[in-house]
Order: C-alpha cells, then structure tokens, then sequence
C-alpha cells in the first residue's frame, strides 16, 4: 500500500491499481445528505435519503470502517460502518459485523454527521445471492476512506459517485465564517481574497456545509 509518487500525502494512501480493484465489487456509490431539518430561508428540506435506507432495512449491521482502521490519517470515529438486508444477514452470520438496532443506526449517523462525514451508499456485490439495492452505507473522510480518495486524486468522482443535489450559497447572507470551507469534503469551496470561492462541479450534495452555516446562507437544490 506504499507509495513514492508525488501527489501522494501519505506512505500508505491508496493506489490507483488498489481502488481499480476495489471498484470490482462496487456497483455505485451515492453521497447522501444527512437527514436533519436543513433551513435556508424558510425552505425545510427534508433530506432523508439515509435514514430512509436504515429505516426500510430488515435487518442492519455495523462493523468499524476498514479504510480509517487501515489508514489511520484522523482521529474519526470508526464503527461507522452499515450493512443492510442480505449483507448484513451476511456480515453477522460469517462474523463480520453486529446487528444493531434502529434507534442505534440513527444515533451513529447524527454523530458521524456532527464530526463531518460524508454518508455514501453503495451496491456491494461480494455475494452473487445478494440483492442488487444499496446494502451498505458507510460515513467516510477523504483523508482515509477508498473512495473519496479517488474523487479527490485521480478524478474519477463521475465514475464512482451520484448525486443529484448541490449546494448554493446566498451571497447577502455569507459571513465568510469559514465553517463550510472547512466542513466539505470535496473541495467544492474555498475563501480566496475576501469572497466565497465556489466550485460546483465537485459539489456532491452532502449537505455538510448547509446544516452548520450559522447564517442559514446555504441551501441544497436539484441539480439541472
């Protein structure tokens, strides 16, 4: 897992032939925003794409994340980690994760949403027998996390991620607080000489940024 290229931050980052081969059992990725009352003006969005899937499943497990226990770049939780329906029937029986309940899947989410982490959904395909509908959902850092690196490194986010939100941000309201900067994990939004730089196209629709703007200047809209 080592590397001396430049451009790599670390010894142990992933490589453009490990994440290749990581894609092989990944259908699609999707990053969801965090279901919570997100306000922009006296807009409610009601972003529930995660919790909707933790709610929907019949059975849920939880195992730590394998990319921040084998990268250990932050200090992020790690049992972060969901599966869902046949996975985790799967995961428990072979002892691979825990089945929790609801109510605890849902109290993991919010934390990993309040440490910044960006909830994404995908189709594992480890099993032929398993369905082929998002049976995992993992709360992921850049800094660690397999697929995130390969949006931030190799440009392959159109390959692996969907999104059909993006943020946008109300110039009038702007504090340039600085917190959405440092809450996306995309690089999506930089404050350069006195304004808000922002850069929709590495918008993924998280939903980080707009949940803690003090100033309830940013908002999440379908995208054209």
């Amino acid at each position: 897992m080592t590397n001396k290229q430049p451009g790599y931050r670390y010894e142990n980052d992933w490589t453009k032939k490990e994440l290749e081969e990581i894609l092989k059992i990944v259908n699609i990725g999707i990053t969801l925003p965090v279901n919570t009352e997100i306000k922009a003006d006296q807009t409610v969005l009601n972003l529930d794409e995660a919790k909707q899937y933790l709610t929907k499943a019949s059975k849920i497990a939880l195992r730590d994340c394998t990319c921040r226990t084998a990268r250990k770049h932050c200090s992020h939780s790690l049992d972060t980690c969901f599966a869902l329906n046949g996975l985790a029937e799967f995961n428990v029986k072979n002892g691979i994760s825990k089945e929790i309940s609801l109510r605890e899947a849902m109290g993991i989410l919010e934390r990993a949403h309040e440490e910044g982490l960006v909830h994404m959904a995908y189709v594992l395909l480890k099993d032929s027998n398993l369905d082929r509908e998002v049976n995992s959902i993992c709360c992921c850092c850049s800094c660690c996390c397999n697929m995130l690196a390969a949006t931030q490194r190799f440009g392959l986010a159109l390959n692996i991620l969907v999104s059909d939100t993006a943020s946008v941000t109300d110039s009038t309201k702007c504090t340039l607080c600085g917190i959405c900067v440092a809450r996306c994990q995309f690089g999506a939004r930089e404050i350069k000489d006195g304004s808000l730089e922002y850069r929709p196209e590495r918008c993924m629709g998280c939903g980080l940024c707009v949940s803690k703007c003090p100033s309830l200047a940013i908002s999440l809209v379908k995208k054209k």
